[in-house]
């Protein structure tokens, strides 16, 4: 059974139809790469499956419950997490007290402080330190800390490497790769497009708020992807049906 089914979701701007007829299921244990040039409506997408930004059409369900309605805070106690670009941090405050924000949905599961201090050790020292002083890797991993503390069924993260050094982003995956460990059903977006591909088991690639690509990691090539990241597909097939 799927534990997320989108479809046929429209999300708009004003005028803008930003996501277009999107359909996505996902099933537990999938580790997706959401990939896309900038514009391309993965942050809207993100943010309407999350309740940020309400569809202009369409469904979400989450095991097999309809929450398209559904404000944010009732799909995080349903079991969505989103770890939002930037992190959004309070930053006057300690990782451990950021940390214990994210259990206020009081959903039952497996996901503690100690559990996250053992799945991210760089933060078990931190952890009294106030957010707004650390590097960005350590804030990077205690918004996804703090997401997981809602025990969720699906964790979204959104451009998990933006705005850190590559020292840093290696040191974000290292504590990522421990986390894939635990069979958690991730959604990422990353523009690292090397990085996506040694993470994620299925990759869905976006073009002007359509899905252009979905297919198995194993069974695609960096040069799919990259055409469909450019729209190259659509010149090809429109060139191939021309001859």
């Amino acid at each position: 059974m799927s534990c997320l089914q989108v479809n046929n979701l429209d999300v708009r701007h004003g005028q803008l139809a930003a996501v277009r007829g999107v359909s996505m299921t996902l099933n537990k244990g999938d580790v997706v790469a959401l990939i896309g040039a900038n514009g391309a409506g993965k942050t809207t997408f993100l943010r309407a499956i999350s309740g940020a930004h309400s569809p202009a059409a369409g469904t979400i369900q989450l095991n097999g419950n309809e929450i398209t309605k559904l404000s944010s805070h009732k799909r995080v106690a349903a079991g969505l997490a989103l770890v939002p670009e930037g992190r959004k941090l309070f930053s006057n405050m300690t990782t451990e007290e950021n940390l214990l924000l994210g259990a206020t949905s009081a959903r039952s599961g497996e996901w503690n402080i100690e559990k996250i201090f053992q799945v991210f050790p760089n933060l078990s020292k931190r952890r009294h330190t106030k957010t707004g002083t650390m590097s960005g890797g350590e804030q990077q991993a205690t918004a996804i800390g703090r997401a997981l503390m809602s025990n969720p069924d699906i964790l979204i993260l959104d451009e998990v490497s933006l705005g850190l050094s590559p020292l840093v982003v290696d040191q974000v995956y290292q504590n990522l790769e421990r986390l894939l460990a635990t069979d958690t059903t991730i959604i990422l977006v990353e523009q690292d497009l090397s990085r996506a591909m040694k993470v994620a088991n299925r990759a869905i690639c976006m073009l002007e708020g359509e899905i252009v690509l979905d297919k198995p990691m194993s069974l695609v090539t960096r040069d799919e992807i990259t055409d469909a990241y450019f729209g190259l597909h659509k010149i090809r097939t429109h060139n191939g049906d021309a001859a």
